[in-house]
């Protein structure tokens, strides 16, 4: 987060790999079309579908934290489905980036927060946060770097907090296009007089209330 603060996600399908291989073989073990085969299918399917639970708890509690904490929040537009195609495939998937990210959205939309996607061709990894130099690309396993202009970087937080200045700077561009709504007139102007109600006065001989 722009903040500082890291959260490491727990990669619940790499903590229950060694379980689900060990089903995953005894199913390939038993006869097609047997009973314990059928029994061996509900088993790896249970497998799965305790951390997926626990996937989904660990994140919709975290994005209730954070929509709770905070009054606009801004994430990255990654490409989950390319990632999904590189050597990160596995960690991509285990994170659940995109189901987190919806859960995000439709929570700020509840409880009245601001929630934006900043665009996922920004470079905010190699864009300094202090003096704006874009800088060549890094690596993934480099963690911290240093820009010519002299301040030193965390990969993580240095993207954090481009990625804040380019929602906020994007939201508030949106919000100067939009025609201002009705202004509220003055309180001198919008109140009512008692006596005006019950005034009286005569033109040409009629009486007027």
């Amino acid at each position: 987060m722009s903040d500082g603060t890291k959260i490491t996600a727990p990669g619940f399908l790499r903590r229950a790999a060694r379980k689900l291989k060990r089903l995953q073989q005894a199913l390939a073990r038993k006869q097609k079309g047997s009973n314990r085969r059928e029994k061996a299918i509900v088993r790896v399917a249970r497998a799965h579908a305790r951390v997926a639970d626990t996937r989904r708890d660990w994140q919709h509690k975290l994005s209730t934290a954070i929509i709770r904490d905070n009054q606009a929040v801004y994430v990255e537009d990654l490409c989950v489905v390319g990632l999904g195609r590189t050597r990160l495939a596995k960690s991509v998937h285990d994170a659940g980036w995109a189901a987190f990210t919806r859960m995000l959205e439709y929570k700020a939309e509840r409880y009245g927060r601001t929630f934006a996607r900043v665009d996922r061709w920004l470079p905010s990894t190699r864009m300094c946060s202090d003096c704006g130099r874009i800088n060549e690309k890094i690596a993934l396993n480099v963690r911290e770097w240093d820009c010519p202009c002299g301040s030193h970087h965390d990969r993580d937080i240095n993207a954090a907090i481009n990625i804040k200045a380019a929602g906020q700077a994007d939201f508030n561009d949106r919000r100067a296009r939009v025609r201002p709504g009705l202004v509220p007139a003055p309180r001198s102007e919008a109140v009512t007089y008692p006596d005006a109600a019950c005034s009286t006065r005569s033109v040409e001989g009629i009486l007027v209330l």
